[in-house]
């Protein structure tokens, strides 16, 4: 299980990530809500052990060692970290996604069978940015899973590609409940899908009822989703 309990970063000037608390388990995808773009970043970069935090504490399966979590995890397209790059084209991103799996784990995996056996070999020419939604979420996670040790899908905004939730939930729906590979599955969104029913969080749910003046803390600001600041997640990666 993944357990986050007040889980927080903080920013030059504002925080990556207010206080959040969340659990999903094997077998279970869980939605977490955020309005701004940065804030969904720095959580899901958090969850798979890619960014440390300032405060709070998060397991996997009981054990709070960063390492465990990130071995255990993959990080799905992830805007200004890992999402595909434009130029390249399908063939070239499993060769290189193929690549940074331990050879301990990778075998002989290489690009031509593995698209053919996972049935992408209709899309191998493509550049990834011709891929409609469904399409490039089944590649990515399929990628992710190419790593048999990977028991922890984190998502990072699949709703950015599309407002139909109908291209993405599914998948990852599919994916939770396999019950040959029950993974945890954590997506974050801008907003829940209209017909979500199941475990759902939101960034900041652990922000304190009250401020030590005793006024209620505000609950967003009534702006626009931010873009990411990936100049400032990316030092505190590398940090």
């Amino acid at each position: 299980m993944l357990s986050a309990q007040r889980l927080s970063a903080h920013g030059r000037r504002d925080p990556l990530l207010p206080a959040t608390s969340l659990h999903v388990r094997r077998g279970e995808l869980l939605l977490v809500t955020g309005g701004r773009q940065d804030h969904r970043t720095a959580l899901a970069l958090l969850l798979s052990g890619r960014m440390k935090p300032s405060e709070g504490l998060v397991s996997w399966d009981g054990s709070e060692r960063l390492k465990a979590r990130r071995l255990a995890s993959a990080l799905v397209d992830s805007p200004g970290v890992n999402e595909p790059e434009q130029h390249l084209s399908v063939r070239d991103l499993v060769t290189e996604d193929l690549a940074l799996i331990p050879r301990r784990y990778r075998g002989a995996l290489v690009s031509g069978p593995w698209l053919k056996v996972n049935s992408f070999e209709d899309i191998a020419d493509s550049w990834t940015e011709q891929l409609d939604p469904a399409r490039r979420l089944e590649l990515l996670t399929a990628l992710a899973l190419a790593n048999p040790h990977t028991d922890l899908l984190v998502v990072d905004s699949p709703d950015r590609h599309t407002a139909d939730a109908a291209e993405w939930l599914p998948r990852l729906q599919r994916l939770a409940f396999d019950a040959g590979r029950p993974l945890a599955v954590v997506a974050t969104v801008g907003a829940l899908p209209p017909s979500w029913d199941g475990p759902a969080a939101a960034i900041g749910n652990a922000v304190p009822l009250e401020s030590p003046t005793g006024e209620l803390p505000a609950h967003g600001d009534g702006r626009e989703p931010d873009a990411v600041n990936t100049t400032e997640l990316e030092t505190e990666v590398a940090t």
